[in-house]
């Protein structure tokens, strides 16, 4: 499927990507963040909400209070993994504003001091509880259509779901639930901007049903390791991710495990 691209961006500098919202883009790039986690700044009436201060890096968390003008009265964490939470106790010790998350975090994230639960609003932001890539993964949308995806959906590539706190039943359904709203503007946790993001919701969910179509089409021929799977249904891959395409291989497995149509044998898969 196609992904969307971006020039690499300034550092340490406050762009707006929709009103009211500006990003704040980290230096952690890599095969598995892209240019580096997407940190929002969402202006309300009782001052900044940080989305995801993003890694343990000082420059960072120094760009963060730079352009919240010292007004942060919250900080949002979509979930628990460290290129998203790694700045929070810096950033809360240097703001004094509480962190609301999900609660108790699934991964290795801080306990929050608001606990956020699936339909609460806060700072005028629904809450959507979204598991998948991560069991507490939550997303953030705004009543004007503007969607926070984080990890759930980005837009420079499809997301890893690595067993056990990432669930692919669980993907597939948090897929569909966003599919089933109206959303016109989608910020993921990595990457640029989508307007109109419908389309590629569609393309999302048809590309993980074509991948387990393909696992499937292969255990036909005969039993094979997760491993060997990857081998035979991902083309091209880049070296750099092969063992996190293995989780997602696993991922397919468990869920079709759970459906009956494919059985675990001595560390290899067989069709049911």
């Amino acid at each position: 499927m196609a992904f969307l691209t971006e020039p690499e961006p300034a550092r340490e500098v406050a762009t707006e990507v929709a009103a009211g919202v500006r990003r704040i883009v980290a230096a952690n790039p890599g095969p598995m963040t892209y240019h580096g986690t997407n940190t929002y700044l969402i202006a309300g009436a009782d001052g900044v909400s940080v989305l995801d201060p993003g890694p343990d890096d000082a420059a960072h968390v120094a760009a963060i209070l730079r352009a919240a003008g010292g007004r942060i009265a919250r900080i949002l964490l979509s979930h628990g993994h460290h290129d998203h939470f790694g700045a929070v106790a810096a950033l809360r010790a240097a703001s004094g504003a509480p962190v609301c998350g999900y609660a108790p975090s699934q991964a290795e994230g801080p306990d929050p001091d608001v606990p956020l639960a699936d339909g609460a609003v806060v700072a005028g932001l629904r809450v959507l509880h979204t598991p998948g890539h991560a069991a507490d993964h939550l997303c953030f949308a705004r009543g004007d259509g503007v969607i926070f995806t984080a990890d759930h959906v980005m837009t420079w590539s499809t997301s890893i779901v690595s067993p056990p706190a990432g669930d692919m039943a669980a993907y597939f359904a948090s897929l569909r639930r966003l599919l089933g709203r109206n959303d016109r503007l989608l910020l993921p946790g990595h990457g640029p901007p989508l307007a109109a993001p419908r389309s590629y919701l569609h393309e999302l969910l048809a590309h993980r049903e074509q991948r387990e179509a393909a696992i499937l089409a292969a255990l036909a021929d005969g039993e094979r390791t997760p491993a060997a799977l990857v081998e035979m249904v991902y083309v091209a891959l880049d070296r750099r991710l092969r063992a996190a395409a293995e989780r997602n291989v696993l991922a397919h497995l468990l869920k079709l495990h759970a459906e009956g149509r494919a059985l675990p044998q001595n560390g290899r898969w067989r069709v049911a």
